[in-house]
């Protein structure tokens, strides 16, 4: 107890209050579990839908996916050398910046959007019940009322407009819509981007199912033949080390499997 009293301060000083006591480089992952997480490295993988190639990869120290998206993606549409490139996430990388990142970059997104609010949970209206109008500007809200915009506001570097409806206190539906005086409908200025990518999630259901068969199938081999999900090497650039040769074996079996052995030293040799 003495040893980890004399911790505390340097702990509290450190700029993500992490003192690693095994490796350095090394952070709290989040993960699925409340209230659980890994200490380790984040692995970043881009892997093809056809032959399940890694494409490109990438070791972080990075605990969360939210602001890994754009970057991984134009590293692999630069790598793959095309002017376009479609990208399957999942919901742990949903961050409007990024996708509107990689919809400059000519890259289209489909991913889902977590559930932020817990509107629904509570048996009321959640902000996917109102209707975005862009002729008139306003949301129509489930009992056909009109939200008017209101003001816009800067949070997070992010510009936010505001709507709302003064009808709101005489509404049969409010109860099931919001126990404040008002219901309020915030709208990024991009909204459009993110409102774009659920339309394609929409019209293509089956897309997570696809990236599950996909991105999941590496990992499982890579840590079937590492025999346990832990890393031998300590430090990020180590560790970077070890991953990219468990990507390098993994990718010549794939390319073996899929055009034999014969056939890849051959192209090898040119």
């Amino acid at each position: 107890m003495r040893r980890l009293g004399g911790l505390e301060a340097p702990m509290l000083a450190a700029p993500d209050q992490q003192i690693p006591l095994t490796d350095p480089d090394s952070r709290s992952m989040a993960t699925s579990g409340r209230g659980s997480g890994v200490v380790g490295y984040n692995v970043q993988v881009a892997v093809d839908t056809e032959h399940h190639l890694i494409v490109n990869h990438e070791v972080t120290n990075i605990g969360s996916d939210r602001a890994q998206l754009s970057r991984v993606a134009k590293e692999t549409k630069a790598t793959l050398q095309t002017d376009s490139l479609e990208v399957v996430a999942d919901r742990g990388y949903f961050s409007g910046e990024q996708i509107l990142a990689c919809d400059r970059a000519g890259i289209t997104v489909t991913l889902p959007k977590p559930a932020t609010s817990g509107a629904k949970s509570e048996g009321r209206f959640g902000k996917q019940d109102f209707v975005y109008l862009p002729e008139e500007d306003v949301y129509r809200c489930p009992a056909g009322e009109r939200l008017q915009y209101r003001f816009t506001s800067v949070e997070h570097g992010l510009r936010l407009r505001r709507y709302w409806t003064n009808a709101c206190p005489t509404c049969a539906l409010k109860s099931r819509c919001t126990p404040a005086v008002q219901r309020r409908v915030t709208r990024w200025e991009y909204e459009q981007v993110i409102e774009t990518v659920q339309r394609r999630l929409d019209e293509n259901p089956q897309a997570m199912r696809q990236r599950r068969e996909t991105v999941e199938h590496p990992f499982g081999t890579i840590k079937a033949r590492m025999r346990a999900t832990h890393f031998l090497m300590k430090t990020l650039p180590r560790v970077a080390s070890e991953m990219a040769l468990h990507v390098l074996a993994y990718n010549l079996t794939r390319v073996m499997n899929i055009m034999g052995t014969g056939p890849l030293m051959a192209a090898m040799r040119i």
